[in-house]
Parts: structure tokens; sequence; C-alpha cells
């Protein structure tokens, strides 16, 4: 019993180990719950369902945001919101580009949870591997920070000048390379992602990857380049790996949920984009005019994101009314 009791305190990247075995514990519960009740056959998600389970993370997230302010303090309280917000309004772009994967692959709508359902256990996986190894930069190379608020600004600019521009799915190289080195399918095999069929030059069955498996891959795919841009964000804002990380996949977890009823409507928000440009510039910048005028306070950066992002969508919302989904690509 004592031993355990030691396990449980014992620090782990700054946090006690009862902690992190905590949040894993509600993110493994709500997964669970999601597709061993929810969703435990594969069919089509409405608007409606979409926005009851979207809230539902994003309640979780906000309760486990004020257990992190009240057993470590508002400065973390407050971090973890504003990552939170930085994390959920970047990932509005990862969302367009989820509904022109499935649109290319021509993915149903009763099989893309499913698809969405195991990219989340990569991004888990993925965004652990990319915040431990930076939180170990920054602990050891503290000018790394200023690195990131460079390429924040630099991310942020090129985000404004290529926000009229759409990712050309057929001539990605992940996808050109998966096609030369994988036998795939020509059509889908209800909701698997590999099948045995019989190669028709040895006639023999061998094992084929389908196009929902290379959905699955370019999904994967276009997280790990959002999280280029997302995890030196929240560095910015706070060097807590148990903030970053938490905040990060509380935000994925919610917007995946969340994409069947933003993905029929996603070109409404079209001028949210110039307002995450801009956030990606401020956060960069204040990083930069520490050295001047001291550390930002965090109610002032949660402040400043929220009123952009706002901004943002109000203005989309307002420039795109009276227009109909005529971009409804998930419905394709």
């Amino acid at each position: 019993m004592e031993t355990l009791l030691t396990f449980l305190a014992a620090d782990f990247l700054g946090t006690p180990t009862w902690s992190w075995l905590l949040f894993i514990g509600i993110v493994v519960s709500l997964l669970a719950f999601d597709l061993g009740v929810l969703h435990k056959e594969d069919r089509e998600i409405g608007v409606r369902e979409s926005l009851l389970l979207s809230a539902g993370y994003i309640s979780a997230a906000l309760l486990f945001g004020a257990w992190v302010w009240w057993q470590m303090g508002a400065a973390s309280g407050m971090a973890y919101y504003t990552g939170f917000m930085i994390e959920k309004s970047l990932s509005m772009d990862n969302v367009f580009v989820i509904a022109l994967i499935f649109s290319f692959f021509a993915i149903p709508r009763q099989y893309q949870h499913r698809v969405l359902f195991w990219g989340i256990l990569g991004v888990i996986v993925l965004r652990a591997t990319m915040i431990g190894l930076g939180a170990a930069l920054v602990s050891n190379f503290g000018w790394l920070l200023y690195l990131f608020g460079a390429f924040l600004v630099f991310t942020g600019i090129k985000m404004w000048m290529i926000a009229d521009q759409t990712p050309d799915i057929a001539s990605n190289p992940i996808l050109k390379f998966l096609k030369r080195h994988m036998r795939v399918t020509d059509g889908l095999r209800g909701n698997a992602f590999w099948v045995r069929e019989v190669d028709p030059a040895t006639s023999r069955p061998v094992r084929w990857a389908t196009p929902l498996l290379l959905a699955l891959v370019l999904i994967e795919f276009v997280d790990l380049l959002f999280a280029v841009d997302s995890v030196p964000a929240i560095f910015a804002i706070t060097t807590d790996p148990f903030i970053v990380y938490t905040s990060n996949i509380f935000a994925i977890l919610g917007l995946r949920a969340l994409y069947f009823a933003l993905a029929a409507m996603i070109h409404r928000f079209h001028y949210l984009k110039y307002a995450l440009a801009l956030v990606l510039v401020f956060i960069g910048t204040k990083i930069f005019l520490v050295g001047f005028i001291g550390k930002v306070p965090a109610v002032v950066s949660l402040s400043v994101t929220f009123g952009l992002i706002a901004g943002g969508v109000l203005f989309s919302l307002w420039k795109t009314r009276g227009e109909r989904g005529k971009a409804e690509l998930a419905a394709e």
C-alpha cells in the first residue's frame, strides 16, 4: 500500500502521477462510452446528435479545467482554458481538410465516425510524443521559446496569405507514397481498413488496404501538420506539459465529436482563418515582449485570443449570411 501511495505521489513531468492517471482514466472512459455504448454499430450521425455529443465533451473539458484551477491554482487554470481555446480554434481548419478527405475517398457518413474514432487514438499517442519532446527541449534550451515565437509569427502570416487556397488531396505526397507501396482496393469493403482478396497477378489471397485506411492515414498526417502549429502556440502560453497535453486532447476530443455538425456549414466560417492567423501572430509576438514589458498576464492572453476568435466567427457569419449549404462536403 505504501509503495502504491509513493508511486501515485511521485512526480512525472512536473505533476503527480495520480493527476496523469486521473486524466487518462477520464479520456479512456469517454472513448469507451462513445464507442461501446453510443456507437456500437456503424450509422450516420446527425447534426443534433453531433451537437449533443460535442456539448458533453466540452462540459467534461470545462469541468476538468475547473479541477485544474482548484488543484493547481488560478494561473494553471487560466493557462488550461487558453490552451483549450487555441487548440479548439486552430482545429477548425482541420475539420475543413477532413471533410475534403472524406469527400475525395467518397466515405459514407455511417463510416466516418469509425475513422475519426481510431484517428483519436493516434492523436493521443502523437501529441504525447510531440509535447514530451517539446517540454524536454524547452526545459534544457530556454531560447527555443523564441524560435517557437518566430515560427508562430511566420505561420500566422503564411496562414493569412493562403487563407483562400484549397488543399489538393490528389497531389498529397503521403497518398502517392501509399498507393505506390500498398495494394489498395478499388472501393470500400464495408467498414474494413484491411481485407484479404485475390491478387490478379499471383492468383493468391493477399492483404489489401481499403480507401478507409488511406483516409485514416491522411487524417493522422493532417493532424501532425496542425500540431506543428498548435503545440508551439500552447507552449508559448505555458511550458507545463500537463496543462499543454490535457488542453490539447480535450479540445481534439470535442472537435471530432462536433465534426458532423461543422462539416455541413464549415464554409460559413471562412473568415475565421484570418482571425486564427492573428492569434498565432499575437502569441508569437507575446514571447518577444516578455523582455520589454514582462510576462503578459494569462487573463490578457485569454481575453485577446477569445476576442479575435469571436470576432472572426461573427464576421464570417455576417459575410456569409444567406448562403445555403452548397459546400456540404461531408454529405456527398
